[in-house]
């Protein structure tokens, strides 16, 4: 399986890097096989904080995993897909640390930054038909 996000983003704050994606998946088969691929792609990254939305047998199933970061980033996340209602999808957030604390706050705050820039990408990439 090849690592094929339908949008990315990458956002700093003091000096971290957060490197976010966002895919398209239907199982979690293939949310486990994208995880397993982005940690190798970003072997640097201490945390590698997700959330997923998928379509089960007449429910949604919802999954966050904070990946031992502070301020439930995870949690975060997975509200950001509710509050949008997306589904079918896996945001993914990797967390390259820059040597400054960002405290509980802006850990998570940094985290859903990251995502919603990963979001909009996807957004304004489907409003103008351009493709990858």
């Amino acid at each position: 399986m090849e690592l094929n996000s339908v949008s990315s983003a990458m956002f700093k704050d003091r000096k971290s890097r957060f490197y976010a994606h966002l895919y398209l998946v239907s199982s979690t088969a293939e949310v486990e096989e994208i995880l397993k691929l982005q940690k190798r792609k970003y072997k640097k990254a201490r945390h590698h904080c997700w959330a997923y939305r998928i379509k089960g047998d007449g429910e949604i199933l919802e999954k966050a995993r904070d990946d031992g970061e502070v301020g439930a980033p995870g949690k975060a996340m997975l509200e950001l897909l509710r509050n949008r209602e997306m589904v079918g999808v896996l945001l993914v957030v990797s967390r390259i640390f820059g040597g400054v604390k960002l405290g509980v706050g802006g850990v998570r705050r940094a985290f859903v930054e990251a995502a919603k820039y990963a979001i909009e990408s996807a957004n304004e990439e489907r409003a103008t038909g351009s493709e990858r």
